[in-house]
């Protein structure tokens, strides 16, 4: 089975599980990982060495952009002869830190986290700490709490609101209310910010914390709209989508009445009805330089623990119009 995956003879893959002379560091690197990945145990002798898995943890796969990125830092990893092991979190399902518990086991090469625990402050972090006291290569996406030690890769989130805030403004908004995600989750505490930054003053009650789905930017919007709010930011795309649905369930025409920027320009939002204006993450790029993060430190590279920002792009599309006249 494993001779057949990797495409050599019995006779190679005997050699490597002997420890024998005679076989290329590729070749032996592909054994152990068509090993890792069949599910069969390594020689003892051999299973100290990491295996040429990378665990790429994500919160779900409902929301376009995850997928997203694991195509394009899956696609990046293959290219280096490492294999991506997706790990998708689901409701009453295995936990981000039975994940880690997992992926330690495998003796896997690194860990790429995107939208995780490390972005909320008042979230269990243990399982971070377990993977640093191990020196096990680990790159983060997007904005996390201080002091995990992680490298980073994100998208600036002030940015982000600074164009969406000024594409309403010239549109003639001056109540601009923001979707968010929950008090302890950093990406939007910098988001908020930023459009403090901007506008001077963001009162409380255009501020609206929602869980990231459709639903909860439906409820999120459905208060906002209620203060009079007529320009919408949101965190993420599905928030936006829910503060469409919202609007129309209100009779409120999306962009006559209420417009909507959102944030990722993740799949389909060019298809929705109206298409919608929102912030472009450069998941190309970013998912790139996640993985030259992490084969760097693989490697034996020292990278420092630092954040690389990438600027985002708005996307003017259907959902954003003139602000209404009183």
């Amino acid at each position: 089975m494993v001779a057949k995956k990797v495409g050599v003879s019995e006779a190679t893959v005997s050699r490597v599980l002997n420890g024998k002379p005679g076989v290329s560091e590729a070749t032996r690197q592909a054994v152990l990982s068509a090993l890792d990945v069949l599910g069969y145990e390594r020689p003892t002798q051999l299973r100290g060495e990491r295996a040429r898995l990378v665990g790429l943890v994500l919160p779900e796969l409902q929301n376009p952009i995850f997928p997203a990125f694991a195509e394009v830092i899956g696609g990046a990893l293959a290219q280096l002869g490492l294999t991506p092991v997706l790990c998708t979190q689901t409701r009453g399902g295995v936990s981000e830190a039975d994940y880690v518990t997992l992926l330690l086991h495998q003796q896997v090469s690194g860990v790429v986290f995107a939208g995780g625990l490390y972005a909320q402050a008042d979230a269990p972090h243990d399982h971070y700490r377990q993977l640093a006291e191990r020196n096990i290569p680990v790159v983060l996406v997007n904005a996390a709490i201080e002091h995990l030690g992680f490298p980073a890769v994100s998208c600036d989130d002030a940015v982000a609101v600074e164009q969406a805030w000024r594409h309403l403004s010239s549109l003639g908004h001056e109540r601009i209310g923001l979707v968010l995600g929950p008090g302890d989750h950093v990406p939007s505490a910098r988001k908020l910010a930023a459009a403090r930054a901007v506008a001077g003053e963001v009162p409380d009650e255009h501020v609206a914390r929602a869980m990231f789905s459709i639903e909860g930017g439906h409820a999120a919007a459905t208060r906002l709209i209620e203060r009079g709010v007529t320009g919408f930011i949101c965190a993420s795309d599905p928030l936006a989508l829910g503060v469409v649905r919202a609007a129309r369930r209100k009779g409120l025409d999306v962009p006559g009445q209420v417009s909507v920027v959102g944030y990722d320009d993740s799949a389909l939002m060019n298809c929705t009805e109206p298409p919608l204006t929102t912030v472009r993450q450069p998941i190309e790029a970013m998912g790139k330089a996640v993985v030259e993060l992490l084969n760097a430190q693989i490697s034996g590279s020292t990278v420092a623990p630092e954040e690389l920002l990438f600027e985002p792009e708005l996307v003017v599309r259907g959902s954003t119009g003139q602000a209404p006249r009183d």
